[in-house]
């Protein structure tokens, strides 16, 4: 029963159950939706927040979820090795929420004046800890696309940058862009302080190749 009551399942159950609730309700994803122009002019700051645990539709949901349940339990793990039982707990929430926040900072700046923006999902989170794991774990082969993580996390900072200033679709690049740039500084910043012995062979590792 422990391993169904990890609080990345909980986070996919709390997020899951929102975001159904908006599907029903449109006023309820109209509250919770990141809209730029009415943080700015309403001050309305919860939406930086409430924003990630809203999608657009089941696909969207789906694809994010299953990132948060394979990547999430990694971060879980890793921050319970580094800051112990309740730390590493309060850490993870730390790092999962604050990756929401952080990651919409950027587009909130770029479209306060813009009435046709908005956001929503998890996405910016959900990169935060691909990259996490992509940090720890650089020369662990992805089984898609089938290249190391390292070259995929490059891939991946390269593809966001250039799909966001190209703007041609209604996905978040720039959400997607700084939360990995956010989860790698969030991890680095955490191993620093609670085990520098530990980021020394995690770098050490990168620097040594796959061999």
């Amino acid at each position: 029963m422990q391993e169904y009551l990890t609080l990345t399942n909980i986070v996919i159950l709390i997020t899951v159950v929102l975001s159904f609730q908006a599907f029903q309700k449109p006023d309820l994803m109209q509250k919770f939706i990141f809209k730029p122009t009415i943080i700015n002019d309403h001050k309305e700051y919860s939406r930086f927040l409430s924003s990630g645990f809203i999608h657009a539709d089941w696909v969207h949901l789906g694809v994010n979820m299953y990132m948060l349940y394979l990547f999430g339990r990694f971060s879980e793990s890793l921050f319970l090795f580094l800051f112990g039982h309740t730390g590493g707990k309060i850490a993870f929430l730390l790092f999962y929420l604050s990756a929401i926040v952080v990651s919409s900072i950027p587009s909130y700046f770029r479209h306060k004046d813009n009435y046709t923006y908005a956001a929503l999902g998890a996405s910016g989170a959900t990169s935060a800890l691909v990259f996490a794991y992509i940090l720890y774990a650089p020369w662990q082969m992805f089984i898609f696309p089938p290249v190391p993580a390292i070259v995929f996390g490059v891939l991946y900072l390269i593809y966001s940058s250039y799909m966001d200033r190209k703007g041609t679709d209604n996905i978040g690049h720039n959400q997607h862009f700084w939360g990995a740039v956010y989860g790698l500084t969030f991890v680095l910043v955490s191993m620093a302080i609670t085990r520098p012995d530990m980021l020394a062979a995690v770098l050490d590792g990168i620097l040594a190749g796959p061999f």
